[in-house]
Parts: C-alpha cells; sequence; structure tokens
C-alpha cells in the first residue's frame, strides 16, 4: 500500500509536465521562427543593375540583427547584399516598389 501512495505522486508530476510541455508547443506553434540570430550580411555592395534583380527584400533592426538588411536575389538566384544608405539601393527599392505597386 505504501508503494502505491509514493506512485501517485509520482505519476501526477509527470502528468502535469507533459501537460505543461504540451501547452508551451501549442502556444509557441503560432509564433514567428528566427532562422538566425545574427546578421545575413557581413559585407555590402553600394549598387548593381537594376536589371540583373529578380527581387528585393527589405529587413528592418531587430533582436537578430542591429542594422538595416537589403538582400537583392538575382536573376541568377544568387543573393547580394546592399548598402541601404547607399544612393543608388535607394533608388533602386524606390523602383521595386512602383513596380509593385503598379502590378
Amino acid at each position: 500500500m505504501a508503494r502505491a501512495a509514493t506512485a501517485a505522486p509520482r505519476l501526477l508530476g509527470a502528468a502535469m509536465l507533459l501537460l505543461l510541455l504540451v501547452a508551451a508547443g501549442r502556444r509557441a506553434a503560432g509564433a514567428p521562427v528566427v532562422n538566425e540570430l545574427r546578421c545575413h550580411c557581413l559585407q555590402t555592395l553600394q549598387g548593381i543593375h537594376l536589371k540583373n534583380i529578380q527581387s528585393v527584400k527589405v529587413t528592418p533592426p531587430g533582436p537578430h540583427c542591429g542594422q538595416t538588411e537589403v538582400i537583392a536575389t538575382l536573376k541568377n538566384g544568387q543573393e547580394a547584399c546592399l548598402n541601404p544608405e547607399a544612393p543608388m539601393v535607394k533608388k533602386i527599392i524606390n523602383k521595386m516598389l512602383n513596380k509593385g505597386s503598379t502590378n
């Protein structure tokens, strides 16, 4: 009988832990996932010809990186990091935004 009395709290504790883990997993399922916790761009280009760019992704500063990152996907599939402060890059971003709003 004593053995059954000590097993019940242990079983109850295991059940509570399992319930807590399941609840935490469900809550985290809707949270955004950060792929990397560091800056993607270590070096940047001052610009690139617009005809070589397929798309542009601008990532604002956040917990993963303290600076704005501009990543251009080129038509050949490569990615290039661009300096967001460069005048040519600002023009590229404006042209890509205007191109997207007219389509």
